[in-house]
């Protein structure tokens, strides 16, 4: 080793890059605690909306299943609308056809009124004692 301080230069310029290596690690430490802090919350929210997402996908199944019941209550309700408005039509038609039935009963029996009180009339003319 020469006397001119090379490896001594050398030493100091190795001591000098640990002290500085060692300061950076310093200053790491705390934001690797910062980091590992994030780590940890990023993990915690993470569960958190894992357990909201089940409980979104259970509340959408029974969402899915009250809807289907519903839509299958709609086409019943429909099936017995349709069925409802055929009786209806039907008992209309049934109606009409009463009422025509009615007057032409009631216009047959009023014409046959009317034949017996001209035969009474023409009774009482032949024999005027009744």
């Amino acid at each position: 080793m020469t006397n001119n301080g090379t490896p001594n230069n050398r030493l100091d310029r190795l001591e000098a890059m640990l002290t500085s290596h060692a300061e950076m690690l310093n200053q790491l430490a705390p934001l690797m605690a910062q980091v590992a802090q994030i780590a940890t919350t990023t993990s915690e929210t993470a569960a958190q909306h894992d357990k909201i997402l089940t409980r979104i996908e259970q509340q959408q199944e029974l969402n899915t299943q009250a809807i289907s019941e519903l839509t299958e209550n709609t086409n019943r309700v429909l099936a017995r609308s349709a069925v409802l408005d055929d009786v209806l039509l039907e008992l209309r038609d049934s109606f009409e056809q009463h009422q025509r039935n009615f007057e032409e009963n009631q216009q047959t029996t009023n014409a046959a009124l009317n034949q017996l009180g001209a035969i009474l009339i023409q009774l009482t003319r032949i024999d005027p004692r009744n």
